[in-house]
């Protein structure tokens, strides 16, 4: 069986892929009865395992929402502290700064080919291939 540092530093799912899938689907009235029913040290290690997944990362702070922070420190150091404070942030005060990204210009790809590249010559080809069959 791993330990709980194991499982943070070798990037171990601490969860049955089943019930990550089911976290990860449930909406904001089911998400936390799905947490309740995981211990408190896999669910500290579960919170540190989905922040490091940018797809995972509101997942996180949900999750994290109802740890101890002493368990995330010890679990997760600095990340565990952080993950932690972002996750005792409000909903708006977590937006805000995403919303920088709104101004981006969108990117726009090519349609154009990347490159050109010189006919074959066959004639090698069919030169081999006489030389070959002689």
């Amino acid at each position: 069986m791993f330990s709980s540092r194991d499982a943070f530093e070798n990037d171990f799912c601490p969860v049955r892929d089943d019930l990550l899938g089911a976290m990860y689907r449930a909406n904001e009235n089911g998400l936390p009865q799905l947490v309740e029913s995981v211990s408190a040290d896999v669910r500290a290690m579960l919170a540190l395992f989905c922040y490091k997944r940018s797809h995972l990362h509101s997942l996180a702070l949900a999750i994290a929402a109802s740890c101890n922070e002493r368990d995330l420190i010890q679990l997760g150091g600095r990340v565990g502290s952080t993950l932690y404070a972002l996750s005792q942030e409000t909903p708006a005060a977590r937006a805000a700064p995403s919303s920088s990204y709104g101004n981006r210009k969108p990117i726009t790809l090519s349609t154009k080919p990347l490159s050109t590249f010189a006919p074959l010559d066959d004639e090698l080809d069919e030169d081999f291939a006489q030389a070959a069959t002689a």
